[in-house]
């Protein structure tokens, strides 16, 4: 009977095993983006939106459910994207004109209209 017992909580350790991988795999993923990262997010999203607790709540709340939807390499690469349109000049056309610097660009663009739909 012992020895049941023991097979059946082995068994069973196995069985919770792809689980608890699967909900660390989610929550590292979740956490990717530095603290630092999601701190300049909000103070931009406060400077354009107002200075407000309401509006710190709506910032960081959004920063989440961007990081929920985009990995931080890709929020990174749709970053640098959109920096370097800004810049201009003939060297930084690529980044106007290039298809995967579009869908880098499209894909953070989707992120963030559904955090603003969930957070405002």
């Amino acid at each position: 009977m012992r020895r049941l017992v023991v097979i059946f909580l082995f068994t069973l350790g196995w069985g919770l095993s792809p689980v608890v991988a699967q909900e660390q795999g989610l929550a590292d993923r979740l956490n990717d983006y530095p603290t630092a990262a999601r701190a300049d997010y909000v103070f931009a999203c406060m400077a354009v939106n107002g200075q407000s607790r309401a509006m710190l709540e709506r910032c960081a709340c959004s920063i989440d459910e961007i990081a929920s939807i985009l990995p931080y390499e890709a929020y990174v690469q749709a970053e640098t994207v959109l920096s370097m349109r800004r810049v201009g000049g003939e060297r930084m056309a690529v980044f106007n004109s290039a298809v995967a610097a579009e869908n880098l660009v499209a894909e953070l663009k989707r992120a963030q209209a559904e955090a603003e739909i969930i957070c405002f």
